[in-house]
């Protein structure tokens, strides 16, 4: 196992800080690995969602070293762009192909078409998917202005009674998006998207939210200390006793837990 620094519960939530992103990464691995064996040990096929971005990179990178039944997994993501095909070299069905589907060849993947001709009906779509089957597992991170998959602070809901929908894009998840590197510049993001809501997020059995970086810092801090507000859509992670939250130092930097 990876060395732990601090393992620290915050209200219901789980909260482990590590000394790296690979040891962090390595960790979040090993616990989705034993999550996805069990369920398909128990039921014979396991359902999880996952995240994309550069911040989930040494996850994956570490998830791919794990002994896992991925021809009995089946795989969903969280959000994507409205508009962009899955050729685009920011779609998140391309980063999801990219970094783990085709290496693992699970027994489904299915993608959100942010190109779909009807949006709504997209979401309808998705969200049929999801409601077939209990999901095992949810692994995602926090944006840097505290949102979950795409329910950033102006339409995050709590109670939200959909499980997919459509929003439009707060301007710091865009600049986000710059920033790592996946668009030229501010114009060309889209600014809507199509995303999971909160509460299907939260509806898996395991929810794994593997958050490194000091750019997250002040993200992870206001989570975790501030009020549980939709303003922090992250913190409602405090009053969700399934949901573990992996931190490297880096992201941690900003907590007095250290």
């Amino acid at each position: 196992m990876s060395e732990i620094m601090i393992h620290k519960k915050i209200e219901d939530l789980n909260v482990f800080i590590y000394p790296s992103t690979k040891t962090m990464g390595e960790a979040a691995a090993q616990q989705a690995a034993k999550v996805l064996r069990e369920a398909v040990a128990n039921k014979g096929e396991a359902f999880a969602v996952f995240a994309t971005g550069n911040s989930q990179l040494e996850f994956l990178d570490a998830l791919l070293k794990q002994a896992i039944p991925w021809s009995k997994v089946h795989l969903f993501h969280m959000d994507e762009y409205i508009g962009i095909s899955d050729q685009h070299p920011a779609s998140f069905r391309k980063f999801l192909k990219e970094k783990l589907v085709d290496k693992v060849n699970p027994a489904a993947f299915h993608g959100v078409l942010g190109d779909a001709t009807d949006s709504e009906a997209e979401c309808n779509r998705y969200a049929r998917l999801l409601s077939t089957q209990t999901l095992d597992l949810v692994c995602m991170g926090i944006g840097e202005n505290g949102h979950i998959a795409f329910n950033d602070p102006p339409f995050a809901d709590f109670n939200d009674p959909k499980l997919v929908k459509i929003v439009t894009l707060d301007e710091t998840s865009r600049r986000q998006q710059v920033g790592e590197g996946h668009f030229p510049n501010l114009d060309a993001v889209p600014k809507d998207a199509i995303t999971l809501t909160i509460p299907a997020l939260l509806s898996a059995e395991h929810a794994l939210v593997i958050v490194p970086e000091t750019r997250k810092a002040k993200a992870v801090t206001t989570a975790l200390t501030g009020p549980i507000t939709p303003d922090c859509p992250a913190s409602i992670l405090r009053q969700t006793p399934h949901a573990s939250l992996y931190l490297d130092v880096d992201a941690a930097s900003q907590l007095e837990l250290l």
